[in-house]
């Protein structure tokens, strides 16, 4: 009994130590959205979870939040639980409480304006419809966080984008969808060591579409 509340409170204090990184991945929480193209994001974050270790995720700042260790360095992965359209209220609380600055968050999330497999990072800029990004926008009070953006490609009209972005990846898909996950993940210390060009570079190379 006293391990178990010893091994609570060790996760917990860790949970406060400030990252010098907070990933962000964007989706819907819920079985039914787990393979939709709209959690993409949240596929992401999964992978670099996987890849550096037992990440222990808790409830918190209305998300599920983990710390792991990239490249000897204390990285935060947060997936708000919120629904797309609020993602701003977890990353905002988040940010607020480790008193992380706009330049050393990276969101992940799908891109309707990319073809599927294609990846860019920028940081500012509009939304351009994202209600993921619109909330964040909003909370942070500024545009100028970073966003990797994961293409997924459009459907060809406006009126499919709705059931297209909420559709699973089909088996086809789930090719290059690998391929991209675990490069983006791979290639996560060179975020840390702030070299972003370097890593587009990199997870593109490794992308076979």
């Amino acid at each position: 009994m006293l391990s178990a509340l010893f091994s609570f409170l060790r996760n917990t204090n860790k949970l406060k130590e400030k990252p010098v990184l907070l990933l962000v991945g964007l989706g819907n929480p819920g079985e039914k959205y787990t393979n939709n193209r709209h959690n993409i994001g949240f596929m992401a974050i999964e992978e670099i979870a996987d890849v550096y270790g037992s990440a222990n995720f808790q409830s918190k700042f209305n998300g599920l939040y983990a710390q792991i260790i990239i490249d000897g360095q204390k990285v935060g992965l947060l997936k708000p639980m919120t629904y797309m359209n609020e993602s701003g209220q977890s990353v905002g609380a988040a940010a607020k409480f480790f008193k992380i600055p706009p330049e050393d968050i990276y969101v992940f999330h799908d891109e309707l304006d990319l073809d599927a497999g294609k990846v860019r990072m920028k940081s500012g800029g509009g939304h351009a419809g994202h209600n993921g990004l619109r909330s964040i926008d909003a909370h942070l009070g500024t545009r100028e966080y970073n966003r990797i953006r994961q293409g997924i490609g459009h459907p060809g009209s406006k009126e499919k984008v709705h059931g297209y972005v909420l559709s699973d990846f089909s088996k086809t898909e789930r090719k290059w969808l690998e391929d991209e996950l675990y490069a983006l993940a791979k290639h996560a210390p060179l975020l840390v060591k702030r070299r972003e060009s370097d890593y587009m570079s990199k997870v593109a190379l490794e992308i076979k579409t």
